[in-house]
């Protein structure tokens, strides 16, 4: 079971891309010891597009990887596998990895129960058959091969795609949605994911539920801090 440190820094969605290089100047300055946490949690779609077996998308990060395998070796590093990122044991030697089908994950925190997860564990079938499909290695070796034989045609259209979304819009009635996925399914005092984007606490009936602001959005992390009940502290990164 993982103990979530009083201390940590938890980092959800910042969808890292040559277009977004916050995070890798904030990764930086955790590397340098400029930023200090006691471990990294990261929450899923920490990069825009990371696929391990798919080498383009290897090399385009290749920079942020190197910094995060770095931080990896001074401080535990947590890292829940997104919807964007995912089949990455094989890149990140050091770094404790959870595949979607692991999560949420549960966790101690101050001597309580959580759950974490990236969201999107509770898809349905169409959606769980997509997943296991674009997660094996052999079809990931075929589009990867077709990819570069048409020289990236694939990961073009992607990126153009990901340009279009709204990464910070608003979800209405969320509240009522969590509500049917969360209460009453799960036994613990948290329950922590990201994916969503919203940046909202909701008590429940047993449980209080955190979703996570996206770093992509504001450049928003959190601190876990066990005073005054207040478990995440929200901050800005305002690094250059």
């Amino acid at each position: 079971m993982i103990e979530i440190k009083d201390g940590a820094f938890v980092v959800s969605d910042a969808h890292y891309s040559h277009k977004r290089p916050h995070l890798l100047n904030f990764f930086k300055d955790i590397q340098s010891k400029k930023l200090k946490p006691t471990q990294l949690i990261l929450m899923g779609d920490i990069f825009d597009v990371l696929i391990g077996g798919v080498k383009k998308t290897i090399e385009s990060n290749e920079e942020i990887v190197n910094v995060l395998n770095d931080i990896s070796k001074d401080i535990e590093v947590v890292l829940l596998e997104g919807n964007h990122d995912f089949n990455l044991k094989n890149i990140f030697k050091s770094v404790k990895i959870f595949a979607l089908s692991e999560q949420p994950i549960e966790c101690k925190i101050d001597s309580k129960k959580a759950y974490l997860a990236h969201g999107d564990f509770d898809g349905g079938f169409w959606y769980k058959f997509y997943t296991l499909f674009i997660r094996n290695p052999f079809i990931l070796s075929i589009l990867s091969l077709i990819n570069k034989i048409f020289n990236n045609i694939i990961l073009d259209k992607l990126d153009k795609y990901l340009d279009k979304k709204d990464d910070c819009k608003k979800i209405e009635n969320f509240e009522n949605i969590i509500k049917k996925r969360i209460d009453e399914k799960f036994e613990c005092d948290y329950f922590i994911e990201g994916h969503f984007h919203q940046n909202k606490n909701i008590k429940l009936k047993k449980i209080y539920y955190i979703n996570l602001a996206a770093f992509a959005c504001n450049q928003r992390y959190f601190i876990v801090r066990f005073v005054n009940k207040e478990l995440l502290q929200s901050n800005k990164y305002l690094g250059e």
